[in-house]
């Protein structure tokens, strides 16, 4: 799906179900996965976790027009117990999204340096949490559910995001982008646009 042409319910239904799969994968790690590598480099998985759950904090407060206060998006200081953790920063950006005309307000993303209008910022934030998830199931050693309107609608958004290497890399959301083998499925070809390896990943996790 095509975000640029879903109306609201549809970004956010979206949305919704790519954070609820991530929300399901962080739960299934046991108190000796917590300390697992992932595919984001020098981060454990209960790093990783912390990021997300700052990142969720972050959005529900862009949403309602409060992004620009960087304490929103500050990591949890207690990560004793990630996965409620990362459920309650998940539930709280859901909520957030849920409100009435969420697409048509502008959020503050401080990463970005710049206000951004909500169509844009849903985007991001659904393709985050599908390669987030990826990154939460490559460390556990299993694979995510997601359906194929969700994994094309990252997609399209991964295929926006901007490939010039001033903005890519150590120091920024993404990697530089990888090239996409002819006949990758959508969720391999989201990754590797956004610098992920699957393949090299899983050899690298081999025992």
């Amino acid at each position: 799906m095509d975000i640029t042409g879903a109306n609201e319910a549809e970004l956010v239904e979206l949305d919704r179900i790519a954070v609820q799969e991530s929300v399901r994968l962080v739960e299934l790690a046991r108190e000796q996965d917590w300390e697992r590598d992932t595919p984001c480099a020098q981060w454990t998985l209960r790093s990783l976790v912390a990021h997300m759950a700052a990142q969720h904090h972050g959005f529900a407060a862009a949403a309602r027009g409060a992004g620009s206060e960087r304490a929103h998006w500050r990591e949890p200081e207690d990560m004793r117990d990630p996965s409620t953790t990362y459920r309650v920063a998940a539930m709280s950006v859901l909520a957030a999204f849920a409100e009435p005309d969420v697409v048509g307000r502008e959020f503050a993303l401080p990463e970005l340096g710049r206000v951004v209008p909500g169509r844009v910022a849903l985007g991001f934030h659904l393709v985050d949490y599908v390669v987030h998830a990826w990154d939460v199931a490559a460390a556990l050693g299993t694979t995510p559910a997601l359906p194929a309107a969700v994994l094309e609608a990252a997609l399209g958004v991964a295929l926006l995001v901007p490939t010039n290497p001033v903005g890519r890399g150590p120091g920024f959301a993404f990697a530089p982008p990888l090239a996409v083998p002819p006949g990758a499925d959508p969720l391999t070809a989201t990754l590797r646009l956004l610098g992920r390896d699957p393949g090299a990943w899983a050899v690298a996790r081999q025992p």
